[in-house]
């Protein structure tokens, strides 16, 4: 059996954002599920440490950072469009969030652990340089992958995001960039307006950002075949050494923020077919991070099958 981390802090729960969709009840109810299942006898549980301000810096802008800080401070609740709801705290848990992967991925090459899911919040993947959105204050998965190419010196590192909202944040991030990969399957059109497949980076890294827009009301089965057809070779091509996963798990048919169709067995099926990838070229190494999932039992159902695809 694999040796999985999951990674959690009660910090997340003091991210404050009322009657919300992005609420602390999503990490509660997802808890006390996995609790009542028994499967904190079967995975490892670690806390994060908090992003520091030079790893932040790979991916935000310093005066995005300190303004983001003192906005908090001063007592601002609403930030961006009026989606991306705070409290006193969120700086805070957006500091550990954007950590959680580093953690995760710093236990994963030391070899403690084989691979790790960081069940965090404010999610990330919409998060710019310079501006919160969506939800999302700093981008969890692009400060993550920053790290393992700034840091820990790696030159291929594979992003599968399958959020049903497109991760225009962690798009940009690397758009130039080849030695990141980043992948996303989502509903379109839909929320935040990007991901068209004409989409697909720019200067030396074009081709490296591959968008696999989804029509309303797709199924298990187109994105399994996504999967077959795109998201395999593309990543056989590339041959990661490492992968980082977007899990989104509001394409589900009970979502009430999406119109796809996906059921919990479709997320085991493409979490074994991520491994897959992964254990051919990347040791099998994966950090998989929470963005999207808004029904509660449907989160926690495909929370599940997702670390049962991981653990197996």
């Amino acid at each position: 059996m694999k040796r999985i981390g999951f990674v959690f802090d009660e910090i997340f729960l003091a991210h404050k954002t009322g009657n919300h969709p992005e609420s602390p009840e999503r990490l509660s109810f997802l808890l006390h599920y996995l609790e009542e299942r028994n499967w904190f006898e079967r995975l490892i549980r670690i806390k994060p440490e908090p992003a520091t301000l030079s790893i932040l810096s790979h991916v935000h802008t310093p005066s995005y950072i300190h303004s983001l800080k003192k906005e908090i401070e001063r007592g601002a609740r609403v930030l961006d469009d009026g989606d991306t709801i705070v409290s006193s705290r969120s700086y805070e848990a957006a500091l550990y969030a954007a950590g959680a992967g580093i953690t995760a991925s710093s236990a994963i090459l030391e070899g403690r652990l084989d691979s790790a899911f960081c069940a965090v919040r404010p999610p990330g993947h919409h998060a710019e340089r310079d501006r919160a959105m969506g939800f999302c204050l700093f981008n969890n998965i692009a400060v993550t992958a920053s790290y393992l190419k700034q840091d820990k010196g790696l030159s291929r590192i594979l992003i599968i995001d399958f959020d049903v909202h497109h991760g225009n944040g962690t798009q940009n991030a690397f758009y130039d960039d080849p030695s990141i990969l980043y992948i996303s399957l989502h509903q379109y059109p839909h929320y935040p307006g990007t991901g068209s497949k004409e989409e697909r980076g720019e200067g030396e890294g074009y081709g490296f950002t591959i968008n696999i827009p989804l029509p309303a009301g797709s199924d298990d089965i187109d994105y399994i075949t996504a999967f077959n057809e795109k998201v395999i070779p593309a990543g056989d091509a590339f041959r990661p050494e490492f992968v980082l996963v977007s899990a989104g798990f509001d394409p589900h048919r009970d979502d009430p923020l999406s119109a796809m169709r996906v059921t919990e067995d479709g997320f085991y099926q493409l979490t074994k077919m991520i491994r897959e990838i992964a254990e051919r070229w990347s040791q099998g190494r994966i950090v998989s991070i929470l963005e999207g999932g808004y029904n509660l039992p449907a989160l926690g159902r495909s929370v599940e099958h997702h670390l049962k695809a991981l653990i197996e």
